[in-house]
C-alpha cells in the first residue's frame, strides 16, 4: 500500500511556523538594543555634571557613536550573511553588555569614547539591520506585516527603556543604571540570539501560511528550501535603485533626526512644560508603532512605492504643520503624523530592499544602504542647531525637512519594483 500524501513528515504542517518565533525573539531584543541606543539623552545631564563638560563635549560622545555606527553596520551586515543571526546577535549582545558595564566604571571623560562610543556602536549599530534582514528571509507573503511587527520592537524600546533608565538614574545614579541595562543585555539579548536561525532553509519547515512556499511547487522538497537568490553588493550598487534609495535614506534620515534631537527643546522654547515636552517623543514612538504595522501591512497589498509615497508626503505635511504649531495639542498632532511616517518608512524600506535586491546578500546590502541614513542622522541635527544659533528659530530647519520630504516623494516615482532580482 502506497503512503498517503501526508505520510512524509517533511510535508506535515507545523503547529507554529518557526518564523513567528524568530520574529518574537527579534522583537524582544529590539526593545532592549534600540531602547539603549536611543536613551543617551536620559544620561546626558548626569554625565555632563559628573565630568564638568559643556553640552558640545557631552554631545560629542553620541555624535562619535553615530559615526561609528555607520561603520559597524557594514561589518554587521557582512557577518550576518556569513555567520547568520545566531552568532551575529549573540556577539552584539556581548558588546552591548561589555560597553555598559565598562562605562559604569569610567573615571576619565576620554574613556567614554571607547567604552560607550566605540563598543556600543559595535553592540547596537545593527539592531535595525539584523531584525529586518532576518525577517526578510523568513517571510514572503506577509513580509511587510512581519517587518512592521519586528520593527515595532525598537519603537517600543524608545518608549520603555528611556523612562525606565530615567527612573533608575533618579534613584540609583547613572553608573548603577548602566550596570542594570548591561545586565539586561547580557541576560536577554544573548539567550534570544542563541535561539535564532538564518532562514527556513536551515529549518525545513512549512511557510507561514502552512504550505510550502516556492516559485515552483514541482521541485523536490530540498530544493524548495534552498537559499534564495539575489544580487551581490557590487551588482546592487550598479543599479539605479540602489542610489535612489541611498539618497532617499539620507534625506529622510536628516529630516527625521532633526525632530528626534530638537523637538523637545523647540517645545520648551514655546513655553511648554518640560515634562509635557518630553512626552512628545513617547507620542512619536507610539504612533511609530502604528505606522510600522499599518503601512507595513498595507505595502503588501498596495505595493511598496505607494507606501513609500504615503510616508514621504506625511513627513512633508507634518514638517509644514510644525512651522505653524504653537500650542501643545498642535505639537501632539505633529508627533502623531511624524511618528506614523517615520515608523512606516522603516518597514516599507526593509521590505523594498528584500523585494528588489533579493535575500542572498541582504545583510551586507542593507548595511551599506543604511550608511546614508546614519550620515543624515548625524548631519541633520547639526544643521538644525546651526540654523537655530543664527536665526534664534527652528523654522528654516523645519522647512528644510519639509523640502526633503517632497524630494523623497519625487524620487519614489523613479524606483523600479522587481520581485525577481537577477545578477
Amino acid at each position: 500500500m502506497s503512503p498517503g500524501p501526508n505520510s512524509n513528515p517533511t510535508l506535515k504542517r507545523d503547529k507554529l511556523y518557526y518564523g513567528w518565533i524568530v520574529l518574537i525573539l527579534l522583537f524582544v531584543t529590539g526593545i532592549i538594543g534600540l531602547g539603549i541606543r536611543f536613551s543617551f539623552g536620559v544620561f546626558f545631564k548626569s554625565i555632563q555634571e559628573d565630568f564638568g563638560w559643556g553640552r558640545t563635549s557631552t554631545s560629542g560622545v553620541y555624535s562619535v557613536y553615530m559615526v561609528l555606527c555607520a561603520v559597524s553596520v557594514i561589518l554587521i551586515g557582512w557577518a550576518l550573511d556569513r555567520y547568520g543571526p545566531r552568532i551575529t546577535l549573540t556577539a552584539m549582545g556581548c558588546f552591548t553588555a561589555l560597553s555598559l558595564l565598562l562605562t559604569s566604571q569610567v573615571s576619565s571623560p576620554w574613556q567614554l569614547f571607547i567604552t560607550y562610543s566605540l563598543l556600543l556602536a559595535v553592540g547596537t549599530g545593527g539592531f535595525y539591520l539584523v531584525p529586518m534582514a532576518t525577517v526578510n528571509r523568513w517571510f514572503t507573503k506577509r513580509r511587510g506585516l512581519a517587518l512592521g511587527i519586528v520593527g515595532s520592537g525598537g519603537t517600543a524600546g524608545m518608549m520603555v527603556i528611556g523612562p525606565f533608565a530615567a527612573y533608575l538614574i533618579s534613584d540609583y545614579g547613572w553608573q548603577t543604571t548602566c550596570i542594570i541595562l548591561g545586565s539586561m543585555a547580557l541576560l536577554i539579548i544573548i539567550p534570544c540570539g542563541q535561539l535564532l536561525r538564518k532562514s527556513p532553509s536551515e529549518m525545513k519547515t512549512p511557510s507561514e501560511s502552512g504550505s510550502l512556499e516556492t516559485a515552483n511547487h514541482g521541485l523536490p522538497v530540498e530544493q524548495r528550501y534552498s537559499e534564495p537568490g539575489g544580487l551581490s553588493l557590487p551588482q546592487a550598487v550598479r543599479t539605479k535603485n540602489f542610489w535612489l534609495l541611498a539618497f532617499m535614506l539620507f534625506l529622510f534620515g536628516s529630516s527625521s533626526y532633526i525632530i528626534i534631537t530638537h523637538l523637545v527643546p523647540h517645545a520648551i522654547d514655546l513655553g511648554i512644560n518640560p515634562i509635557q515636552a518630553a512626552s512628545l517623543l513617547s507620542f512619536v514612538g507610539g504612533s511609530g508603532i502604528a505606522g510600522r504595522l499599518l503601512l507595513g501591512r498595507a505595502s503588501d497589498s498596495i505595493g511598496r512605492k505607494p507606501a513609500y509615497l504615503i510616508c514621504s508626503l506625511l513627513l512633508a505635511v507634518a514638517m509644514l504643520w510644525l512651522t505653524k504649531s504653537s500650542d501643545l495639542w498642535m505639537l501632539y498632532l505633529f508627533a502623531a503624523l511624524f511618528g506614523f511616517a517615520f515608523g512606516g518608512f522603516g518597514s516599507v524600506n526593509a521590505a523594498f530592499i528584500g523585494d528588489t535586491f533579493g535575500l542572498r546578500h541582504i545583510g551586507l546590502i542593507m548595511g551599506v544602504a543604511e550608511v546614508p541614513w546614519q550620515i543624515g542622522a548625524t548631519l541633520g541635527p547639526v544643521l538644525a542647531g546651526y540654523i537655530f544659533d543664527v536665526n534664534d528659530s527652528y523654522v528654516f530647519a523645519f522647512i528644510a525637512g519639509m523640502i526633503a520630504g517632497l524630494v523623497v516623494s519625487a524620487l519614489v516615482f523613479f524606483l523600479r519594483t522587481s520581485k525577481s532580482p537577477t545578477p
